[in-house]
């Protein structure tokens, strides 16, 4: 995998910003970075005026767990708790008591057209449908910024197109921002502002 070099990027309040470039470019290693999931061994990544950095792992996984929200391909859902239990794992974990964890969850899974599937396992639903929740819990506790590593990347083109479309539009009626990379030049085009990557380099694209 490439060793990202000389990386600049920003990420305003409810902006979509997309990164394109091939397996092994660093696009994933930039999104975990920047997520404070990887250190960084030059430079600095800000959030909300702070230094990642600078923070200690408690901080670091504070701002992970309520301000950050994460969607990966294959959606990554606890195979032994329901749709419901799924969606509402942020909010517990930020110690949101369980009753309103749930009532959160069955709201969103319902804008998403789950609300009749949210007492199945992951096991029981559609890859789309997997992917679905995947974004209701990225978004349930209404993060800042929400990370997404090729998140269509493990459905068809129809479904993909209806994930994106539902994911985005949720994130931009809260004002949640979104870091994306993704190999799929479709995807890349709904964002608002485009960079590509080859061998670590990031380079700005069309706007």
């Amino acid at each position: 995998m490439s060793a990202v070099q000389n990386a600049e990027i920003s990420l305003g309040r409810g902006e979509v910003v997309a990164i394109t470039g091939q397996s092994g470019s660093g696009k994933s290693s930039l999104l975990y970075c920047l997520a404070g999931v990887l250190p960084v061994a030059r430079g600095n990544v800000y959030f909300e005026g702070n230094s990642l950095g600078e923070l200690n792992d408690e901080q670091l996984s504070t701002i992970r767990r309520e301000r950050f929200g994460f969607i990966f391909q294959y959606g990554e859902l606890l195979p032994e708790l329901t749709l419901e239990e799924n969606t509402a794992l942020p909010l517990r974990l930020a110690g949101r008591r369980k009753a309103s964890a749930l009532h959160a969850a069955r709201e969103i899974l319902d804008r998403l057209g789950l609300a009749d599937l949210r007492e199945r396992r992951p096991s029981q639903v559609s890859g789309g449908q997997s992917q679905r929740v995947a974004v209701a819990r990225a978004l349930v506790h209404q993060p800042a910024v929400v990370f997404a590593d090729e998140p269509t990347g493990s459905l068809d083109s129809r479904n993909a197109t209806a994930v994106l479309d539902e994911f985005l539009n949720l994130a931009r009626s809260q004002r949640t921002s979104v870091l994306l990379v993704t190999h799929d030049e479709q995807v890349a085009a709904q964002a608002d502002h485009r960079y590509s990557m080859c061998d670590g380099v990031l380079v700005p694209g069309v706007s």
